[in-house]
């Protein structure tokens, strides 16, 4: 198997800029290339699709759909919860996101969409649910990944530290 193209198991370099209803929402300008392991669920899985086969130099205009992107909105995935249950500590604000563990030790994220004294009205859908996500996408580099990539399922920064 050739190791020149985007495939399971390599880590992918991409420049990338993400628009959603003509508004530009994130881009590897300021952070540089994004990297990723292949296979590993590390991107969403339209994007991901769509770049097999790319080689190094390759650019690509992708469209994602909701259901390959972050999902479709959800209008039953809203939860009120009691102020009483965050800890006083917790400033709570309109947009805020918050990180929930549920009953059976799951994590899940949520984001707050209104509150009152007694009340906090939670959103469990991704801020992108919904939408259909424009990426405008450029291969800069392929490699092999490390043992430790490969352990963990995804790719790590260079100089990164994992312990």
């Amino acid at each position: 198997m050739s190791k020149d193209s985007v495939q399971d198991g390599l880590v992918v370099s991409m420049d990338y800029k993400l628009t959603v209803d003509g508004e530009v929402l994130d881009s590897s300008d300021d952070a540089g290339p994004l990297q990723f392991l292949v296979g590993y669920g590390n991107i969403i899985p339209g994007l991901e699709k769509e770049m097999m086969g790319m080689k190094i130099g390759d650019s690509k205009d992708v469209v994602v759909a909701p259901e390959d992107g972050y999902g479709e909105f959800d209008d039953e995935a809203f939860m009120d919860v009691p102020r009483a249950d965050f800890p006083a500590d917790i400033e709570i604000e309109e947009g805020a996101e918050l990180h929930i563990t549920a009953d059976d030790g799951s994590h899940q994220m949520a984001f707050v969409e209104s509150f009152d004294d007694t009340t906090v009205h939670l959103d469990f859908n991704h801020p992108l649910a919904g939408a259909e996500l424009h990426f405008s996408v450029k291969v800069v580099a392929l490699r092999e990944p490390t043992a430790e990539e490969l352990d963990h399922g995804h790719a790590h920064e260079e100089g990164h530290d994992h312990e």
